[in-house]
């Protein structure tokens, strides 16, 4: 039983790495299609079509990726081992930590959304006037730009609303969304046994909560600074934004395995069983 728990174990790991290193190679042959001196419109054409492809790919990695992680956290809930990664599966595999991962991921994926420049709100332009946009509409951008983002889907939802879907953009949503809803729902966890334990730390329990908005910073900035400053400086705070974003990712891995070690018995289990 152990030895399929193992393999199973594995085959979930597998997934989650075969899924991030499509993601990784899609990234890297979709930037040799981003010098505008070799476009042409046939190439042009092509890479369009090179772009739906690029989407369809990378929806079917995150698919990998996901069914990765469920079964690699069911199989360790089932395993009942003593490891901090177990933990912190037992620890997350109840339905109150369900719904709460669920509401922050889907609060926070939303709040990136808008603070990432995903989610447009434009008071001041009118789409159909200043872009001459059909209002609704949408389409690929396939060229040209930096790694990472291109190709852009750009959506108008109305004159004033609009979606620009940048890859590195979505990657980081969906993966910094998904490591906030786990913090946030192992740090609850750990802030109900410190009401009832005081071997528990609330200022893990803190910590956790705290570190689960990593684009909070970059949006404070911007306020602070303020609209006039221009749209290069606001450029610049975009970029930083996803600089910090992306170094606060292994911290973010890091805290529910602070968290876990507070919640381990002496002899190496959970405090908090896992319920369906």
């Amino acid at each position: 039983m152990k030895e399929e728990s193992a393999k199973s174990t594995n085959t979930g790991k597998k997934m989650i790495v075969f899924g991030f290193v499509i993601i990784t190679i899609l990234f890297l042959l979709y930037h040799r299609y981003q010098d505008p001196e070799l476009i042409t419109p046939d190439a042009l054409n092509s890479i369009q079509r090179i772009a739906y492809g690029f989407y369809i790919t990378l929806v079917a990695a995150f698919g990998a990726i996901a069914f990765g992680m469920y079964r690699y956290h069911r199989e360790k809930v089932e395993s009942k081992g003593k490891d901090l990664t177990t933990i912190i599966a037992l620890a997350t595999w109840n339905s109150k930590s369900r719904k709460i991962f669920v509401a922050t991921f889907i609060g926070y994926g939303l709040f990136f959304s808008m603070a990432s420049g995903t989610l447009v709100y434009q008071p001041e332009v009118n789409f159909s006037i200043h872009y001459g946009a059909t209002i609704p509409s949408g389409f690929i951008a396939p060229c040209c730009d930096s790694p990472g983002y291109m190709p852009k889907i750009i959506v108008y939802l109305t004159e004033h609303v609009g979606l620009q879907i940048i890859p590195v953009n979505l990657v980081l949503q969906i993966v910094v969304s998904y490591l906030v809803g786990l913090n946030a729902s192992i740090a609850v966890s750990a802030y109900m046994i410190s009401k009832k334990e005081k071997g528990v730390s609330t200022i893990g329990a803190a910590t956790g909560l705290f570190i689960a908005c990593p684009t909070c910073a970059g949006t404070f900035l911007s306020i602070f600074v303020g609209t006039a400053s221009g749209i290069a400086l606001s450029i610049a705070l975009t970029q930083l934004q996803t600089l910090f974003i992306a170094i606060s990712i292994p911290i973010l891995i890091i805290i529910p395995y602070v968290l876990a070690k507070k919640l381990r018995n002496a002899d190496g289990s959970c405090k908090i069983q896992p319920t369906n």
